[in-house]
């Protein structure tokens, strides 16, 4: 066993700002009069289950409705003014952005990983929007400032990411982002390289 970073999720308090990470990756906001809502689509239960369970360590309701035919999950926060101040740093007129100044933190970096990451052959996958395009050279700046300089690919065929290879950037990333939750399947979750 080893000491967590100070720089950990598991270290650090969570913040409603953490949820930029459901936005870094395929997840879509609206606002409204009774407040903003965060949505995303997800293919996996534990995906949606751990999801919940980070919403609600930040004070924020959050439900899971899973498609009979298809498996897909779709997370969905409740309308909420907390969330207004982040949908509207996420957003340029009427589009999805990055915010200019992101700092990718262990919070953000954990829900995004929760959201869309995926090991492949290579190394470890972030997934991005691929309804946003405009995003993807700015959330790869951010993860590069954070120590987790990648490249985007994938645009092509629709499933657009952000590969982080090497035993350090691998190390870094399963640093920040902490323990595992609970449900993960085996091999999904980034493991510090021995």
């Amino acid at each position: 066993m080893t000491q967590p970073s100070l720089f950990s999720a598991d270290l650090l308090p969570p913040a409603l700002l953490d949820l930029g990470g459901l936005l870094a990756a395929h997840g879509q906001m609206v606002a409204g009069p009774q407040g903003s809502r965060i949505s995303i689509l997800l293919a996996d239960a534990w995906r949606a289950d751990s999801l919940v369970r980070e919403c609600a360590a930040r004070d924020l309701i959050a439900e899971a409705v899973r498609d009979r035919t298809d498996g897909a999950v779709l997370l969905r926060t409740e309308r909420s003014a907390k969330l207004d101040a982040l949908t509207a740093t996420w957003t340029r007129g009427a589009v999805k952005a990055a915010p200019p100044d992101l700092v990718i933190d262990a919070g953000l970096l954990r829900v995004w990983l929760l959201a869309a990451g995926r090991p492949d052959a290579q190394g470890y996958l972030l997934g991005l929007d691929p309804h946003a395009a405009g995003m993807h050279s700015a959330l790869a700046a951010a993860l590069a400032r954070a120590g987790l300089a990648g490249s985007v690919t994938g645009v092509q065929s629709g499933w657009p990411a952000v590969r982080l290879t090497g035993r350090r950037r691998a190390a870094r990333l399963a640093e920040m982002i902490g323990d595992p939750p609970p449900g993960v399947p085996g091999g999904v979750w980034p493991a510090s390289p021995r």
